[in-house]
C-alpha cells in the first residue's frame, strides 16, 4: 500500500500529520476490500408461479372431454358394426330447378 501523500511544507503537529496518514491509510484498505453491493444473481421463482395449477386444471378438463366423446363415438361406431347394418343405395329426392 501506498503511504499517504507527502506535503511539501513542514506539519505544524507530527500527532495531526500521523492521524491523517493512518486515517488515509484506513481509507486505502477499504477501498482495496469494498465488496460489489449490486445483486447480479436470479430472482426467486415461487413454486406457485411455475406450477400453474388453473392450467393443469384446465388441461386435464379438456382432455376428459376428449377421452368421453372418443367413447361415444367408439360405442356408435361398435354398435354400427355389430348391427350390420347395409346401405341401400336409393336415393329418392328429386332435383329441383
Amino acid at each position: 500500500m501506498h503511504g499517504a501523500p507527502r506535503l511539501n511544507f513542514p506539519c505544524a503537529s507530527e500527532y495531526l500529520w500521523r492521524t491523517r496518514e493512518k486515517a488515509y491509510e484506513d481509507h486505502r484498505r477499504k477501498v482495496q476490500s469494498a465488496q460489489p453491493l449490486v445483486d447480479t444473481r436470479a430472482p426467486l421463482t415461487f413454486r406457485h408461479l411455475q406450477l400453474k395449477l388453473k392450467r393443469l386444471k384446465l388441461e386435464e378438463e379438456r382432455l376428459s372431454v376428449i377421452q368421453r366423446d372418443n367413447r361415444l363415438l367408439l360405442e356408435k361406431v361398435a354398435s354400427v358394426m355389430r348391427t350390420r347394418r347395409q346401405t341401400d343405395g336409393k336415393n329418392d329426392s328429386t332435383h329441383r330447378r
